[in-house]
C-alpha cells in the first residue's frame, strides 16, 4: 500500500479530467438517498424499491443502459412497532429508550404483547420466569442453557460515541426467547439492583420482531463494451441500508450512500474519455446488509456469461481520517499496482484493511476485486446523516476511482499480463 504519496506523470488529460469530479454532484445524490421518502433503504422496502427506481433514472440520465435484476432474500428481520421497555425497581418505574437504553437483538422471538417478570442473572439460581441478565463474557448459546423456563435474556451491548445501537440486519436466526440488547452501563445496573433486591426488581418489554421473505432489485449499467480480452472497468456500491425504524429514521447517508454517490459520479466521468475497447460498467448492488446477497447473485451472473470485470467497490466515502482502507482478493495484483499508482499520484495514503462488502463476493467468485473504505459517521444509526458525510472525502475517493480507471485503460496490457488472463 502507498506510503506518503507521491507525484506521477500522469497521461495526458487525467489532471483537467480530476478536476471535473464535483463534490456538489455528489453530496446532493447523498441528501437524496437520505431523504425520509426512502426510508433507510432495507431491502424490500417501499423506500428500498423507490430508491433503485431514482437510480436506474440517475444512471439512464448519463447515457448507460440500466438493466434491473430481481432476486428472492428470505429471512430478512424488521423490527415493525418500537419495543416497549420498562425497569420497575421499589414501585419506580423507569422507560427505556428504543435505540439508545435498549435495541431488540436478532436472535429475539417476536413477543407483541407486554411480558412483566422479575429479573434474575443466568447461571445464578433459579431462572423460571425471569428476565435473566447474561453476564459479560457469556455467549449466547451458553446462555440459553441457563434459561429452563426463563422469560427472556437481557444482553449487554455498547453503543456508539454518538449513544445508539447500531442495527444489524445479518446474524444469529431467532431463538425460543424474547431477547433484548441493554446498554452495558444500564445493563450493570439492572444486574446490581437484581443481586440487592431479588422480585422487587421487574422489567416489562415487547419485542415485536418478524422475518420476513422479500424481493431484491440490482441495478445494472453498461456504459461501454470491452473488446474481445479486453479491459471491462466495474464500479460497484451497494444502495441498501438498514432501514429505519418504527419512530427512529436511519438515513444511511455515508452506509452507503456515499459510496452510490462516488461510483455515479465516477461513471458520468469516465464514459466519455475511456478509450475505445475499454469496457465500463456500474453495479448497483441490493441486500448487502443482509449478507452481500446482491453481489454474490451478481458474481454468478458474471461467471455464468463468461465475464471477468476488474472490480472496484467503494462502500464508505464519508469520513477520511488519515488514509482509505484497501481490500484486494481475486487475482488482483495487477489492480492493485494500478490503483496504487492512482493514489499516489491523487495524494490519497493507502493502508491494508478490513472492507467487509460486496468486494469480497466478487473476489470468492475468481475475479479481481478491490474494496475501498474511507470511513463513516454515524454507523447503521439515527446519526448515519448527509451533514456528516464530507466532501472533501466524496471528492478525493471519487478521484481515486477515476484515476485508477484512467491508468487501467492507458495500460491494458500490462494490467492484464499482471493479473493473468483466465479468459
Amino acid at each position: 500500500m502507498s506510503g506518503p504519496p507521491a507525484p506521477t506523470t500522469a497521461p495526458a488529460g487525467l489532471d483537467a479530467l480530476l478536476d471535473r469530479v464535483s463534490d456538489e454532484r455528489m453530496a446532493t445524490t447523498v441528501t437524496a438517498l437520505a431523504a425520509d421518502a426512502f426510508t433507510g433503504r432495507r431491502v424490500g422496502s417501499p423506500g428500498g424499491t423507490a430508491a433503485g427506481t431514482w437510480l436506474a433514472d440517475l444512471l439512464a440520465a448519463t447515457g448507460a443502459a440500466v438493466t434491473r435484476d430481481t432476486f428472492t432474500v428470505g429471512n430478512v428481520p424488521q423490527v415493525y412497532a418500537p419495543p416497549g421497555v420498562s425497569w420497575e425497581q421499589g414501585g419506580q418505574v423507569v422507560p427505556l429508550g428504543f435505540g439508545r437504553d435498549v435495541a431488540v437483538h436478532l436472535a429475539s422471538a417476536d413477543r407483541p404483547q407486554p411480558l412483566r417478570a422479575p429479573l434474575g442473572t443466568a447461571g445464578y439460581g433459579d431462572p423460571g420466569g425471569r428476565w435473566l441478565l447474561v453476564p459479560s463474557g457469556m455467549s449466547l448459546f451458553d446462555a440459553y442453557g441457563h434459561a429452563d423456563g426463563a422469560a427472556g435474556l437481557l444482553l449487554a451491548r455498547g453503543v456508539d460515541t454518538d449513544g445508539w445501537h447500531y442495527t444489524m440486519l445479518a446474524g444469529p436466526n431467532p431463538g425460543p426467547l424474547p431477547v433484548l440488547s441493554i446498554e452495558t452501563g444500564l445493563h450493570q445496573r439492572m444486574t446490581d439492583a437484581a443481586h440487592r433486591a431479588d422480585h422487587d426488581t421487574t422489567l416489562t418489554a415487547t419485542t415485536p420482531i418478524r422475518r420476513t421473505e422479500v424481493t431484491a432489485t440490482n441495478l445494472h449499467a453498461r456504459y461501454r463494451i470491452a473488446a474481445p480480452g479486453g479491459v471491462d472497468l466495474l464500479l460497484t456500491a451497494h444502495y441498501d441500508g438498514v432501514g429505519d425504524h418504527p419512530g427512529l429514521r436511519q438515513p444511511a447517508a455515508a452506509d452507503n450512500g456515499s459510496g452510490v454517490a462516488v461510483v455515479c459520479e465516477a461513471a458520468r466521468l469516465l464514459a466519455a474519455v475511456l478509450p475505445d475497447g475499454i469496457g465500463l460498467q456500474v453495479a448497483l448492488l441490493d441486500a448487502e446488509e443482509t449478507g452481500a446477497l446482491g453481489s454474490a447473485h451478481h458474481a454468478r451472473y458474471l461467471t455464468d456469461a463468461g465475464e471477468r470485470p476488474l472490480v472496484l467497490n467503494v462502500d464508505g466515502a464519508g469520513h477520511l481520517k488519515t488514509a482509505a482502507a484497501v481490500e484486494a482478493g481475486g487475482p488482483a495484483h495487477g489492480l492493485l499496482a494500478v490503483l496504487d499508482q492512482a493514489a499516489r499520484h491523487v495524494g490519497l495514503p493507502l493502508v491494508a484493511g478490513p472492507v467487509a462488502s460486496d468486494n469480497r463476493r466478487y473476489a470468492a467468485a475468481g475475479l479481481a476485486a478491490v474494496g475501498i473504505g474511507a470511513g463513516m459517521a454515524g454507523y447503521h444509526s439515527p446519526a448515519d446523516t448527509p451533514d456528516r458525510v464530507e466532501n472533501a472525502t466524496l471528492t478525493t475517493v471519487c478521484r481515486l476511482i477515476v484515476a485508477t480507471a484512467w491508468l487501467a485503460a492507458a495500460t491494458p496490457a500490462t494490467l492484464l499480463s499482471l493479473i493473468g488472463d483466465e479468459r
